[in-house]
C-alpha cells in the first residue's frame, strides 16, 4: 500500500473498484494473519515485519499468575516521541488466565499510509461537539494512523478492552483548533461502502499537545478522527468578555444583596410574593458568587468538581425560581383557583426539589464526564450539557408562553375598561395609552422570567451577541434590585411607614417636660389635661382623664406676664394610619 500516494488519484480510483475502501485491505490483512499466527509463532514467541508504512507484530504468551504484555507501538519518528502505541491492560490478561485460558496471542498492526486514501475533500458526518460560541464547526476529518490489535485466547479470537495513543497529523494553522475524537471502524455501519466510522465504547482519556490518550471496550482497528473549528473570537475579546462577565457579576452581587437586605431591615409584609422574591434572589446571588470564585478553584481538582455541581445546582434553582415567578405572575392574572399554603409547598418543590433531583441524578449518571477539563463547569463535549441546557430551554418556553398569556389577558381588559370609561366615542388614543399602562408592568419582568437568557442560545452566531448577553445577564441582579426594592410599592410604603414612626418618636422626645424651657429662674409650671371644649386650667385635670380620643396641653409659666396657653390634639391612630400632629413645635427639637 505505500505506493498509493494522495496525488494519484487514478490508483486510488483503480483500488476503489476492487475493494470498497482502504479498511478493507487492512481487514483482509487482519484476517489472514490471525489465520496464519499458529503456523507463524509454532517456532518463535514475538514476530515483527516492519516497512515504511506498515508494522506488523504477533506476541505469543503463556498465561500465569502476573502475566502481562508489552505495549505495542509504530516506527519510530524523528523526535522518538509521542509514538503511535496500543496495549492491552495487565488486569484483563489476569481475567483471560482467571477464566482459564493457558495461553494469549495478539496481532497488532499499525498503518502508516491510510490516511492520504481517504479524500481529503470528504467530510466525515459526525454530530460536533457543543462550544459556547467562540469557535464556528468546519467538520470531522481522519487525523492519526490507524492501529489494530486482535486478541486469541488459545487460538480463538477474544474481544477485550484496550488503551491507544496516537499522534495528531495535521499541519496546525492561525485560527484552526482541533477536537480530538476516538474511533474505530465498523465493518457492519455501512456494509455497501466497506463501513463507517463508530465512536461507541470509545472515550478519550487525556488530550496532550501533539497527541491523544484514548480507551475503547473491545479489540478492532483504531483511529483518531479531528473536529475542526475556525476560532471566532479572538485572544482579546475573550478576555474582554471574561472581564466583563467578573465587573457585571460584582454588580450584580451588590444589587441582589442590597434588594435581600431591603426586605429584611424594612419589614416587608409577608406574602407568597415576597417568599418567592427572597428564594430567587438567594439561588441567583449564591449562583453569582460561585461563578466569581470558579477561576479560583480550577487549580484543585476536588475543589473545582464542588464548585462545578454547585454552580449547576445553584443555576439551576435560579432558573426554577425564574419558572415560579412566572407561575405566580400566571396565578394572580389568569387563574385563581389554588390556595396560596398549596401553592408555596409547589412553589418550593420547583424551586429547589426539582433543581436537586437534577444535580443528583445527573451526578450518579455520568460522575466521570460531569467536569470540563480545563475549567469548573459542565462538560460541553458530552451529553452532560443537556442537563443544564434541556431545563432552562423548558422554563424559558413555560415563561414565554406565561407573558404571553399575561398580555393577552391585560390587553383584552384594558380594551374593556376604556370602553367602559367612554362608551360612546372611545379614543384609539386612550385605549392604546391604558393598554400600555397595564402592559408595561408585565415586560418589566422579562429579565426576571430569565427570557434574557434566550440570547444564549443565539452566543455561538456573532460576537456582538456574546458581550449583549453577558451585559443583559450579568446585570441581572441590578435589575431585580431596581423592580423589587426601588420601584417596588410594598419596599417604599414600609420605609415610609419607618420614616413617619420615627418623626412621631423624635416629636415625643422633643415634648418633654424636662426639655421644652430652660431659664435660670426657676420657673413654676402646671401640667394639665382638659378636654377640647374651653376650660379653666385648674379643673381640666380631673376632667381631662376620661378622655380617650383627645387631650389638650396647658403651660403655665409665671415668668410669662400672662399666662400662655398652648394646645394640641392627638387622634388614636390604627397601625396602618398615619399619626397626626398639630401643635407647637418647641425650637431646637
Amino acid at each position: 500500500m505505500e505506493w498509493v500516494s494522495a496525488a494519484d488519484t487514478d490508483t486510488r480510483g483503480t483500488l476503489f473498484q476492487v475493494v470498497n475502501g482502504p479498511m478493507d485491505v487492512v481487514k483482509s490483512i487482519d484476517r489472514m494473519v490471525t489465520h496464519l499466527s499458529p503456523r507463524l509463532m509454532s517456532q518463535t514467541d514475538q514476530l515483527t515485519i516492519t516497512s515504511p508504512n506498515i508494522k506488523l507484530e504477533v506476541q505469543q504468551q503463556r498465561l500465569q499468575e502476573g502475566s502481562k504484555v508489552s505495549s505495542f507501538c509504530g516506527p519510530d519518528t524523528e523526535s522518538h516521541t509521542h509514538l503511535d502505541c496500543i496495549s492491552v491492560p495487565a488486569q484483563k490478561i489476569q481475567d483471560l488466565h482467571s477464566n482459564g485460558f493457558y495461553k494469549i496471542t495478539l496481532v497488532n498492526t499499525w498503518y502508516g499510509s491510510l490516511r492520504p486514501l481517504f479524500n481529503p475533500e470528504e467530510n466525515i458526518t459526525m454530530v460536533p461537539t457543543v462550544t459556547d460560541g467562540s469557535q464556528r464547526y468546519l467538520g470531522t476529518f481522519l487525523g492519526s494512523s490507524v492501529v489494530s490489535t486482535t486478541v486469541l485466547g488459545d487460538d480463538q479470537p477474544v474481544s477485550m478492552a484496550v488503551n491507544f495513543q496516537l499522534q495528531h497529523r495535521v499541519e496546525n494553522s492561525l485560527g484552526t483548533v482541533y477536537d480530538p475524537v476516538c474511533a474505530f471502524w465498523d465493518f457492519d455501519l455501512s456494509p455497501e461502502t466497506g463501513g463507517w466510522w463508530n465512536t461507541k465504547g470509545c472515550m478519550v482519556v487525556s488530550r496532550h499537545y501533539g497527541y491523544t490518550v484514548c480507551y475503547c471496550n473491545h479489540t478492532t482497528n483504531f483511529a483518531l478522527l479531528l473536529q475542526v473549528y475556525e476560532a471566532q473570537r479572538s485572544p482579546e475579546n475573550e478576555k474582554a468578555l471574561q472581564v466583563l462577565t467578573f465587573i457585571g457579576c460584582g454588580v450584580s452581587m451588590c444589587g441582589l444583596l442590597f434588594t435581600f437586605i431591603l426586605f429584611i431591615a424594612v419589614g416587608v409584609p409577608k406574602s407568597d410574593r415576597t417568599t418567592v422574591h427572597k428564594n430567587l434572589i438567594v439561588a441567583l446571588g449564591v449562583a453569582e458568587l460561585l461563578l466569581m470564585c470558579s477561576d479560583w478553584a480550577s487549580d484543585n481538582k476536588a475543589a473545582c468538581f464542588l464548585v462545578t455541581a454547585l454552580l449547576h445546582l445553584f443555576f439551576m434553582a435560579s432558573f426554577s425560581w425564574m419558572l415560579v415567578e412566572g407561575l405566580l405572575l400566571w396565578s394572580k392574572v389568569v387563574s385563581v383557583n389554588i390556595s396560596e399554603d398549596r401553592r408555596m409547598k409547589l412553589y418550593y418543590i420547583i424551586g429547589w426539589g426539582v433543581p436537586v433531583l437534577i444535580v443528583g441524578v445527573t451526578l450518579a449518571v455520568s460522575v466521570d464526564k460531569y467536569k470540563a477539563e480545563d475549567h469548573c463547569w459542565l462538560n460541553v463535549q458530552t451529553d452532560t450539557i443537556w442537563a443544564f441546557v434541556g431545563p432552562v430551554v423548558f422554563v424559558l418556553a413555560v415563561n414565554a408562553v406565561v407573558l404571553c398569556r399575561v398580555v393577552m389577558v391585560t390587553v383584552s381588559s384594558a380594551h374593556r375598561r376604556a370602553k367602559m370609561l367612554s362608551p360612546s366615542s372611545a379614543s384609539k388614543m386612550q385605549t392604546f395609552d391604558l393598554t400600555w399602562a397595564v402592559t408595561r408592568p408585565v415586560l418589566i419582568l422579562l429579565p426576571v422570567l430569565g427570557l434574557t437568557w434566550l440570547c444564549g442560545v443565539l452566543v455561538h452566531l456573532s460576537v456582538v451577541v456574546a458581550y449583549v448577553f453577558i451585559a443583559l445577564n450579568s446585570f441581572q441582579g441590578l435589575y431585580i434590585f431596581l423592580v423589587y426594592a426601588v420601584y417596588n410599592s410594598e419596599v417604599r410604603n414600609a420605609i415610609k411607614r419607618i420614616k413617619e414612626k420615627r418623626k412621631a418618636l423624635s416629636f415625643t422626645n422633643c415634648s418633654q417636660p424636662t426639655s421644652f424651657l430652660h431659664s435660670q429662674r426657676v420657673p413654676v409650671s402646671s401640667w394639665s389635661r382638659s378636654p377640647p371644649t374651653p376650660s379653666s386650667p385648674e379643673t381640666s385635670e380631673t376632667s381631662g382623664a376620661n378622655s380617650s380620643t383627645s387631650m389638650s396641653l396647658v403651660i403655665k409659666n409665671e415668668s410669662f406676664r400672662k399666662e400662655s396657653f398652648v394646645s394640641f390634639s392627638m387622634k388614636q391612630a390604627s397601625e396602618n394610619q398615619v399619626v397626626q400632629l398639630t401643635a407647637f413645635k418647641p425650637s431646637g427639637c
